[in-house]
């Protein structure tokens, strides 16, 4: 499982001219499912997601996590993080979950991080959505449960 995380305020997604989910602050989270994710892989993610420390802190420091901010999330499902552009010019879309697996894992991920505390707006799941936001800082990090297994 893969999230992109960027650092964001006045973030909003748009399915047919219509605002779906919006957040102030916080994250806007592109989440990407493969194959062989499971909930080990999403509570990895939801613990980096709630507490990495990108903020600032009042010396300008990136020392601040999501719950220390009172952040919220708008997480966007992105089939297309699994994208394998290594032959021709086409991506190959392969390594993405079919989309009954990424459905749940995508909604699995989004209660546990309101479990946290979180407040947690979303996309709409297969649906061509317009996402708008400020990326501050820019600050953009990737996460990818395959690095837990790495330690």
């Amino acid at each position: 499982m893969k999230v992109v995380l960027q650092r964001a305020k006045n973030a909003s997604v748009v399915v047919e001219n219509e605002v779906v989910g919006k957040i102030d602050d916080g994250y806007v989270a592109l989440i990407g499912v493969t194959h062989d994710d499971q909930e080990a892989d999403i509570d990895y993610l939801v613990n980096k997601t709630a507490n990495l420390r990108i903020f600032e802190d009042e010396n300008g420091k990136m020392n601040l996590s999501l719950k220390d901010v009172s952040g919220g999330v708008l997480s966007i499902s992105q089939f297309t993080l699994y994208g394998d552009t290594r032959k021709g010019r086409r991506p190959n879309f392969m390594q993405a979950a079919k989309p009954d697996q990424a459905l749940s894992l995508y909604q699995q991920f989004n209660e546990k991080l309101r479990a946290e505390g979180i407040h947690v707006e979303t996309g709409q799941f297969g649906e061509m959505m317009d996402v708008s936001f400020t990326n501050v800082g820019p600050v953009t990090i990737i996460l990818d449960s395959e690095d837990a297994k790495k330690k």
